[in-house]
């Protein structure tokens, strides 16, 4: 049963246009002919300190069996990017895995309803004023913690859908909307090194894994593994995969995937926003 299973699993190396047509990039496309079990219910943990964003939790597939990634708050490769969550997607009689990544705007996440400000299209969680990311405390736990940069504004779900993948029987039928579309063609930065190393974690525990959970795990999303570090000056997306650095900064180590069928995300390094002195407050929601 073992040697069957594997034997199903296509994994390619293929070269894809995520980004502008003229920066193709090599990436490992993982699919399989077992769709990924619904999303799990769970309790966000509170926002540990002011610059970290919410990445939700994930089905990954190790070449055997899926497991469960929990989610994170994880601080940004640098000021202004938000996450766009991965997501599996009905292709070609399979279900193929498309990755996540970080850009100035939320892109395409198969419809899928994430929760916690994911709601299927974009993310209502908060968003960045200058250097400075503001959280919706509708949908964002940030009690426990000292955040004076939040407001109120009511978000509402298409649906309480579960589903955890696009097309197929079953599966979500959103489809990119043309900014998202836009989004896609922006310059993108792969997942940053402690959230490889967060599915490193989970790919260990064996109560992640479908067999063991029957699809519901009882891991606890992880309130982060980050040091708080200072953050870099404001850059401006130049190409896809960097960022415009300051003057005399050292230029960014080049970023590299791995082939291996459980590392499903690839590294970067991340910082973090300085707290503002005061909160600044969208039009139409009531802040403190």
């Amino acid at each position: 049963m073992r040697l069957h299973l594997a034997a199903a699993l296509a994994i390619t190396i293929v070269s894809t246009t995520l980004l502008a047509p003229a920066n193709a990039q090599t990436v490992v496309t993982i699919s399989v002919e077992q769709a990924p079990p619904p999303l799990p219910i769970y309790v966000q943990p509170p926002c540990p300190a002011s610059g970290y964003l919410w990445a939700p939790g994930y089905w990954a597939w190790d070449g055997f069996d899926y497991y469960w990634v929990p989610g994170v708050w994880v601080l940004p490769p640098t000021v202004g990017l938000l996450w766009t969550p991965g997501y599996w997607g009905w292709r070609e009689n399979v279900y193929v895995y498309n990755y996540g990544y970080w850009g100035q705007h939320v892109g395409f996440y198969g419809g899928v309803v994430y929760g916690f400000g994911y709601t299927g299209f974009g993310y209502e969680g908060g968003y960045w004023n200058n250097r400075t990311f503001f959280y919706n405390r509708t949908v964002t736990n940030i009690t426990n913690v000292k955040i004076i940069n939040v407001y109120n504004k009511p978000v509402v779900n298409p649906n309480s859908s579960t589903v955890s993948y696009n097309g197929g029987k079953g599966g979500v039928s959103a489809v990119p909307t043309p900014e998202q579309l836009t989004a896609a063609h922006e310059a993108h930065i792969k997942p940053t090194a402690n959230q490889l190393a967060l599915e490193q974690k989970a790919h260990k525990n064996p109560l992640a894994f479908v067999k063991v959970n029957k699809g519901k795990p009882s891991i606890s999303p992880h309130k982060t593994s980050e040091p708080r570090v200072q953050p870099t000056q404001p850059q401006r997306v130049q190409a896809a995969q960097k960022l415009t650095q300051p003057k005399q900064a050292q230029p960014p180590k080049p970023i590299h995937l791995t082939t291996k069928p459980h590392l499903m995300l690839a590294s970067t390094h991340a910082v973090a926003p300085r707290a503002p002195r005061r909160p600044h407050c969208p039009p139409g929601a009531k802040c403190n």
